[in-house]
């Protein structure tokens, strides 16, 4: 199924940049791309999102087996008939199972995409795909409520 090739390939993006990360840069370093908007910042990150429930490892670890699990399950029933729900989902699963390879194997998520500009939090690909993936799913939800009026 294509869905699950577009979360493979977010799994594989968001590792591939964070070993990119780690092998290169040490934690702390920032590297600006775009002086005073956008720089590479290596940084680690025990918690969630925005750095909140820090050291909660195995409560994220039961969280994320149950939400890929539901997603997996979820894709397999849907499958091709919803193609913008099935997309949304197949973002946030490999984000999800992007940042679970990180706190299983170390403990903590790499970070590393820092937008000084508006001092936003670090974050990383695995992030960015749930984002866009809750995105198209709330932007499904808002079209499919236009059409049923």
């Amino acid at each position: 199924m294509i869905y699950y090739l577009y979360a493979l390939a977010v799994i594989l993006l968001d590792q591939l940049t964070k070993y990119a990360v780690v092998k290169n840069m040490v934690q702390g370093e920032s590297i600006p791309l775009i002086d005073h908007v956008f720089q590479l910042t290596s940084h680690r990150n025990m918690g969630a999102a925005f750095g909140i429930l820090q050291n909660q490892r195995i409560l994220f670890i039961i969280i994320t087996l149950a939400v890929v699990t539901g997603i997996v399950v979820t894709l397999f029933r849907i499958g091709h008939t919803q193609p913008r729900i099935s997309l949304g989902l197949s973002l946030v699963l490999g984000g999800a199972i992007g940042n679970f390879i990180d706190r299983a194997v170390n403990g903590q998520v790499v970070d590393f995409l820092d937008f000084v500009l508006i001092h936003f939090p670090i974050f990383n690909v695995a992030d960015a795909a749930i984002t866009i993936g809750v995105v198209i799913l709330l932007l499904d939800i808002f079209f499919d409520s236009k059409r049923t009026r």
